[in-house]
């Protein structure tokens, strides 16, 4: 099936929605972009892409919104910079050695390690966060420069396979971890995610993984959705976004193994 108007709508509606989400809970938004665009295009009937289109879509989807939404919580000073310079460099290789790989990796695998990393980030949901001083700035917070290489680090190598930013996998593992408060987590993912997003789009891009018209959809939409899931985020309760963040992951997970299992 070709590209028809209704797929092109449909993307731009699947892009907002996983932007949104972005924003919102600190996810660069493959977590829901990659099950929404791989299902539910065929679902409706309007067109489809393979599981290696989607994740080159996703990760133009990722970067776009993680972009957005890093700058809308840094304008709140939600960003660590320091902690997203060392983690965004260490991310972005990574993603990019992922990004090249995946040329070279079957569909039904890409598929089971994007299961296996929503899987992973389940349990440290459940891991108390810690709690920032009112007279506490993002930027005197410390940090192990060696955790913050090697965990984004090889959350990049495994979002560059599958076309995901890894921010769904990076905050549990900022909170739980690296000890980092929830809020100043999310707008810290968001730019770690973002450099990783980049270098694995352009990875995505050079090996012919990344349809135009698909990809300009779903980034439409991503735009206006990135940034008020981030206004709502700086509003909205802890407990809140601990819960939409698990629940998102959960159904991921959940829907993706039903698909491993299945076929």
């Amino acid at each position: 099936m070709g590209v028809t108007p209704a797929f092109v709508s449909t993307l731009v509606g699947l892009g907002f929605i996983g932007a949104f989400t972005s924003g919102l809970v600190g996810v660069g938004g493959a977590i829901v972009m990659i099950p929404l665009v791989f299902y539910v295009p065929p679902l409706l009937g309007v067109g489809s892409l393979d599981i290696k289109l989607v994740a080159g879509v996703t990760m133009a989807q990722v970067l776009a919104g993680s972009a957005m939404g890093a700058w809308t919580h840094g304008r709140g000073a939600m960003v660590h910079r320091s902690l997203a310079l060392w983690g965004g460099t260490a991310m972005a290789l990574g993603s990019l050695a992922g990004a090249v790989a995946s040329r070279f990796v079957g569909g039904r695998v890409l598929l089971i390690v994007f299961a296996i990393m929503a899987t992973a980030a389940l349990p440290l949901m459940f891991v108390e966060p810690a709690q920032a001083g009112p007279d506490v700035r993002a930027e005197s917070m410390p940090f192990s420069r060696a955790e913050a290489v090697c965990i984004p680090g090889l959350v990049g190598l495994l979002s560059g396979l599958v076309g995901a930013g890894g921010a769904f996998l990076l905050v549990p593992m900022l909170v739980a971890v690296m000890r980092v408060p929830l809020r100043l987590s999310i707008g810290t993912s968001l730019a770690i995610a973002g450099a990783g997003a980049l270098l694995g789009f352009l990875g995505k891009l050079a090996t012919g993984q990344v349809p135009l018209i698909p990809t300009i959809a779903v980034v439409a939409g991503s735009l206006p959705g990135a940034s008020l899931g981030a206004h709502l985020s700086r509003r909205a309760p802890v407990g809140v976004l601990r819960v939409v963040l698990g629940a998102v992951i959960a159904l991921a997970a959940a829907r993706v193994w039903l698909d491993v299992i299945l076929h």
